[in-house]
């Protein structure tokens, strides 16, 4: 039970952040939904405490759109401001597979949002995740890292863009973040691990093109062999509260089992230098 525990979920208005944040709030969390849109979030909000039933925690909105840097440090100072306690940090939000376009400080939006976003937020609040240790931070990455690298070159993709590239580097980011951050976090009690949740059936793939006659076999399919997003949060959710994964950092998990990575998520060199490059990218370097 997670009674007198505060959890940041963002993305918790659908798909796996939804199931993750009602489950959370089932086991009687004081659940804060981080979202960027408040119509979406009340509706979302009010099924969530519906199927969490009546002896739940509480559940708070706040307003984050993490493809504005702007944004991100509005809802990290209101935080900081009202909360005295951060137990656990998921990072969840996603965008998956967008045409190209730019964040509001000109980044392209899949690394904008799914790595520099998340990045910035988990930086402004790793005092209050300090000063609550132990405390936990989550970063949901993607088994489609493999097919990717970071061109340190194009990191804006400005040269060449290709959607689904892109989005699998923003995956990767997320692994190598979490491998540089594990680092960072030595003694503070404060862990950091990731976690690949599988194929979901969610909107996350409402960008992706399926052409019209398909689209009827390939939802039959996907009712047939995706996960739930309540089968795809419990991983989030177990790293979120189980007594087995207490000091365990800078891993990736799946299906509640550490999962081997490819050596690439695991280059301490390219995590470091990414580190300090997004440090820049957010206004965070000296």
């Amino acid at each position: 039970m997670l009674l007198g525990k505060t959890i940041i979920v963002t993305g918790a208005n659908c798909g796996i952040g939804k199931a993750t944040a009602t489950e959370l709030l089932r086991r009687q969390g004081r659940v804060i939904m981080a979202c960027r849109d408040r119509d979406r979030a009340e509706k979302a909000a009010q099924e969530i405490q519906q199927e969490a039933g009546p002896d739940r925690g509480e559940l708070v909105i706040k307003l984050l759109d993490l493809a504005s840097l702007k944004s991100v440090r509005s809802f990290c100072e209101e935080i900081i401001k009202e909360e005295h306690r951060l137990d656990v940090l998921i990072n969840n939000a996603g965008i998956y597979q967008c045409p190209y376009t730019k964040t509001e400080d000109g980044y392209e939006m899949q690394f904008g949002v799914n790595h520099l976003g998340h990045f910035l937020l988990t930086n402004l609040l790793l005092d209050l995740l300090k000063r609550s240790a132990p405390s936990r931070i989550i970063v949901v990455s993607s088994k489609l890292y493999k097919y990717s690298d970071i061109n340190f070159d194009d990191l804006n993709s400005e040269q060449s863009y290709d959607k689904a590239f892109a989005y699998s580097r923003s995956k990767l980011a997320n692994l190598l973040f979490t491998l540089e951050l594990s680092h960072k976090l030595e003694e503070t009690g404060v862990t950091v691990n990731a976690l690949t949740p599988g194929i979901v059936r969610t909107n996350l793939g409402r960008h992706a093109y399926i052409p019209l006659l398909v689209k009827p076999l390939f939802n039959l399919l996907s009712w047939a062999f995706f996960k739930s997003p309540e089968q795809g949060a419990e991983t989030s959710v177990y790293l979120a509260c189980s007594p087995d994964v207490e000091g365990v950092k800078g891993k990736c998990f799946a299906n509640c089992q550490e999962e081997q990575l490819m050596e690439k998520a695991k280059d301490e060199e390219v995590a470091k230098k990414l580190w300090d490059i997004s440090e820049v990218m957010v206004g965070l370097a000296d």
